[in-house]
């Protein structure tokens, strides 16, 4: 039976819900969190859209870690891979999905869509649609 893919497997770390994930994302991920989320199969222009790479090498000269808001958009993309991985069962299958465009989003991926918050409530909320087996 395969194992659930969770944020661990995306960023290297599988902070707790409540206070605990709250001072993690204040704190500011460290960019080497970023290695594993490349890895997942992202390409270079997808990645550029978690954290432009010349930020990214700014952050890295500097030895400094991510701000909040790209440690938060760090952490819903993990989030969203994480959870299309489990809804359609391995990475490749999830990936096919997470770059097709799709007419309810305008013609957009659905990864795109995951540079912002709401964007992303979005590409949830499709997923959990599917997983719920509701193709509206």
């Amino acid at each position: 039976m395969a194992t659930q893919t969770g944020l661990k497997d995306y960023i290297g770390v599988s902070p707790d819900l409540g206070f605990a994930f709250a001072e993690a994302v204040e704190k500011g991920m460290p960019v080497e969190s970023l290695d594993l989320l490349r890895e997942s199969g992202l390409t270079f222009t997808e990645m550029a859209a978690v954290i432009p790479h010349r930020t990214l090498k700014h952050r890295k000269a500097r030895n400094e870690n991510l701000t909040i808001e790209e440690t938060e958009r760090v952490l819903r993309f993990a989030k969203i891979l994480a959870f299309s991985e489990r809804v359609f069962g391995n990475r490749e299958k999830s990936l096919r999905w997470l770059r097709g465009k799709d007419d309810r989003l305008g013609d957009r991926t659905a990864l795109s869509l995951l540079r912002t918050e709401a964007g992303g409530k979005v590409v949830e909320s499709m997923l959990w649609q599917i997983s719920e087996g509701m193709f509206t």
